[in-house]
């Protein structure tokens, strides 16, 4: 390998890393209801993620304040927490989606 090459490595790693870097240390952005619109702003909210099962939920994030009746085929089941709402199809996470405080 020459030197010429060898450097041109060292820059493509180092760039893929910067640039990896860069994208872990980005605000995620998250679909956010209030007063009935939907909008995408910032947010940190900690919220389950798509694929836990109910159990894990309750587990990691205690008993919801509002668990609504399943509807439709598959049952798909809203959850109520105080600063979030998960949606289940069946008893897994399909979506959480962060509430603005009113």
């Amino acid at each position: 390998m020459t030197v010429k090459s060898s450097f041109a490595l060292s820059l493509a790693a180092g760039l893929s890393a910067l640039i990896i870097g860069a994208h872990a240390g980005t605000a995620r952005s998250e679909t956010i209801v209030t007063d009935d619109q939907v909008s995408v702003i910032p947010s940190d909210v900690a919220r389950p993620a798509a694929g836990m099962t109910m159990q894990k939920v309750e587990e990691k994030f205690g008993a919801p304040a509002e668990r609504h009746v399943a509807v439709g085929t598959p049952a798909i089941t809203r959850w109520d927490y105080q600063n979030f709402a998960v949606f289940f199809e069946n008893d897994r996470v399909i979506h959480a989606v962060v509430v603005a405080a009113s």
